[in-house]
């Protein structure tokens, strides 16, 4: 008898995927890598990219959930005994991840709050570092923990394991009915301010202007999967773990392309914003747009401030809605991420939702406490380089020569899906997953290592950033090897009775 959760529409499962793939980087990072990389140009190769890697590996990971009945490595292991590792490889990724994404969430509290009377000054980038972080500490040292970022970092888990508590249906698919909704509606908002300001018209011109002589530019191929692969959610054992709750009459494939390209549109709306502003900037600072294009933190939290300052109206309104969009987006993404590992408890150890949110959320709040301290924005730099180095681009070459190459469940999961589907999956899909994805993936991890490799000249200490080889040890490479480590450990832990079919309490039962 089937006992899994379930969605209680498509809809708030398309929605639930959509928020999970829509997240910060959505917005502070697409943008600048678009530019970077040929403007309008990069289009073409970040179409291609999505229709060759993205969807196809979307429709594998919902496949894959659907077909198996069960978190990421519930899903490896009925597929292989040998390859639950992969599973609990990807959720430790997830963990590590949601231990740091949390406070960034944390800091877009606190900023909207600021926004309110522009509380970050003129020197918007000292705010950050000295008013707000306390970063007084070297690389490696914790120091004290820092207020402005500790209440808010309470209140994000609190909002997070609350919806995590209430199960799929009653509070992941409710959550996200209002938060998508929400985030789409206050990001129209902030465009269509955008787009009036002065200026803006030559942002948005240095955005799509093309430059297609970098069409030709390898390295602005791999960048269109590299922002694909990474913005999709994919790797993460997420997409798994959700499909994983469907029922069983789904339209897999038709699911994939809604959010494949609903992930894309927000991305594409996320440039128009951010563009619109920089242009902004640029005109009232009398330069170049080029020279105020920034992307990551730094774009969030220092220079969309500083734009902010200097608008005609309204500073704090805008200012609010920006960084509420930030919170919105962070909040679906991490609620996914969390689900991960709460997933992966349950049917492993075949204990109730409710313990294992409060286990694996509860471990994951109290690690978070790392990063807001005085010392955290630097464990925060290292851990997401490698993690997402060295754990989400690795774990995605892996997962895909493993199932097209080395397992060969291409054709028994594309006979799945076209059995549900209405979009039949042919030759495309097989060549994407068989030839196309495992060669581009390789080719990325290559190029990462010689990348890496080359940094060794680029500083004095020969590492990321400059930074100390025991900090790097540590704070580095130590995360990203204890994610695989770790793993394996859980993977070769005994299995609670598993029963028949689906292993998993259902929601009914949990929220009793």
């Amino acid at each position: 008898m089937e006992t899994r959760s379930q969605w209680g529409t498509r809809a708030g499962f398309i929605m639930a995927a959509v928020g999970s793939a829509v997240g910060l980087g959505n917005i502070w990072r697409f943008p600048a890598v678009a530019y970077e990389n040929g403007g309008g140009a990069f289009f073409i190769p970040y179409l291609f990219a999505l229709l060759t890697a993205g969807i196809p590996i979307l429709i594998m990971e919902f496949t894959m959930g659907h077909k198996y009945r069960g978190s990421a490595p519930l899903t490896y292991k009925r597929i292989n005994k040998k390859t639950e590792f992969i599973g609990w490889w990807a959720v430790l990724v997830s963990f590590v991840i949601s231990t740091y994404y949390s406070v960034i969430i944390a800091w877009a509290i606190s900023y909207s709050v600021f926004s309110i009377n522009l509380s970050w000054g003129a020197d918007t980038e000292g705010f950050l570092m000295n008013d707000f972080l306390h970063r007084t500490v070297e690389p490696g040292q914790i120091g004290s923990l820092v207020p402005g970022v500790l209440i808010p970092l309470i209140i994000v888990w609190v909002v997070v394991l609350g919806i995590l508590f209430k199960g799929v249906k009653r509070g992941i698919e409710i959550a996200n009915r209002i938060f998508i909704p929400a985030l789409v509606i206050i990001f129209l908002i902030i465009v269509i301010r955008a787009i009036t300001l002065d200026g803006a018209m030559d942002g948005l011109q240095t955005f799509f202007s093309p430059d297609f002589s970098k069409i030709l530019d390898g390295e602005v191929w791999v960048a269109a999967y590299g922002q694909i692969f990474f913005s999709l959610s994919i790797a993460f054992a997420i997409m798994i773990t959700y499909s994983s709750y469907l029922p069983k009459k789904s339209d897999i494939t038709n699911n994939a392309f809604i959010t494949g390209f609903g992930n894309s549109s927000f991305e594409l709306l996320a440039g128009i914003g951010v563009f619109s502003a920089l242009g902004f900037m640029a005109a009232q600072s009398g330069v170049g747009v080029e020279e105020v294009v920034s992307g990551g933190v730094g774009l969030a939290f220092v220079v969309f401030p500083a734009i902010i300052n200097e608008f005609p109206g309204l500073n704090g309104l805008f200012g609010f809605l920006f960084f509420a969009s930030l919170v919105l987006a962070g909040l679906t993404s991490l609620m996914s991420i969390t689900e991960t590992y709460v997933a992966g408890l349950t049917d492993k150890f075949k204990i109730s939702r409710s313990k294992a949110v409060l286990f694996g959320g509860g471990i994951a709040a109290i690690i978070s406490l790392l990063f807001a301290t005085q010392g955290g924005l630097f464990f925060l730099d290292a851990a997401d380089y490698f993690i997402n180095q060295f754990g989400v681009a690795l774990i995605g070459l892996v997962e895909v020569v493993l199932i097209a190459w080395i397992l060969r469940k291409v054709k028994d999961l594309k006979t799945h899906a076209n059995a549900i589907s209405d979009i039949r999956l042919g030759w495309w899909w097989s060549l994407s997953l068989n030839v196309i994805t495992p060669l581009v993936l390789g080719y990325m991890m290559f190029d990462l290592f010689r990348l890496n490799l080359m940094k060794q000249f680029d500083t004095e200490t020969g590492n990321y950033e400059g930074y100390a080889d025991i900090f790097i040890v540590f704070g580095g490479w130590f995360v990203a090897a204890a994610a695989l480590i770790i793993g394996i450990v859980m993977a070769a832990t005994k299995w609670r009775s598993e029963a028949k079919g689906v292993s998993e309490h259902s929601e009914e039962r949990e929220a009793k």
